[in-house]
């Protein structure tokens, strides 16, 4: 993938998928900024310490600061080619125990957020007759899910929605938006749910869910970073509105039983 002269946004990149993308963002000799609400950016610049590397800051629910941002980087780049809307929560409660604050955090930041991001690109893109949107849905909602995940599914599943229809007002505007919908990536977010499931062995945790994949193993953010670089390069140019799945073939099999 070639991503030379590119200048690309990546939500939530300071840490798990996202800064699996930023990584290979930067391997492909894209410009990378970074938005996220984390602490955590501030590190994560400081340890690739890379000179195509920067980022803010920010609430991505925060419209009026997301519209100053985006008009900082037109004025520093004169141009967007890429945004990838990575940044997200998932927060597991069962739905007749959560509150509507928790449910809202969700909406707010995995619809909202992306939306608003979105909103504030868009039209630059549109100006330059350009630009590749790459929105993180997710296997669970579209495809699959668990208990208490309803809050989390429904904004993954809105996220392949507002793709589709995203996908086909731009579709003239020499815009391409797809989704990437992972399923279990190893990522600090499932590190810390192993954690919490098994404090004693976590491991063991990460070990039953990869047994349940046909590949045996959880992904990599390399491995879907190398997706998201494909989606934001020209490689991908005849490809719109589509919800590309990586999750080791985990939602294939008939049935959970190997070998059957």
């Amino acid at each position: 993938m070639n991503l030379d002269g590119r200048v690309c946004i990546v939500t939530g990149g300071a840490m798990g998928n996202g800064l699996g993308i930023v990584k290979r963002f930067l391997k492909y000799g894209a410009e990378v900024i970074i938005l996220d609400y984390s602490d955590e950016i501030f590190a994560t610049i400081d340890r690739l310490a890379h000179p195509k590397l920067s980022g803010y800051k920010v609430d991505i629910r925060d419209k009026e600061a997301i519209n100053e941002i985006v008009e900082d980087i037109i004025n520093d780049f004169g141009k967007i080619d890429v945004l990838v809307n990575n940044a997200g929560v998932c927060m597991l409660e069962k739905f007749v125990d959560m509150d509507d604050e928790l449910r809202d955090k969700h909406f707010n930041i995995n619809i909202i957020g992306t939306w608003n991001l979105t909103k504030a690109v868009v039209p630059h893109m549109i100006n330059n007759h350009y630009g590749k949107i790459v929105n993180l849905s997710s296997v669970t909602g579209p495809m699959v899910a668990d208990s208490g995940e309803v809050a989390y599914a429904t904004t993954k599943a809105a996220l392949l929605g507002f793709t589709k229809s995203l996908a086909m007002e731009l579709v003239n505007d020499g815009i391409n938006v797809n989704a990437i919908m992972p399923g279990y990536i190893l990522t600090p977010m499932v590190e810390a749910m192993a954690k919490v499931t098994n404090p004693e062995n976590p491991q063991s945790v990460v070990d039953g869910i990869a047994s349940g994949i046909p590949m045996g193993r959880l992904g990599t953010v390399d491995e879907l970073g190398d997706l998201a670089a494909f989606l934001a390069s020209d490689a991908s140019s005849y490809i719109t509105g589509q919800g590309i799945v990586i999750d080791g073939a985990s939602t294939l099999p008939e049935t959970k039983v190997m070998g059957v």
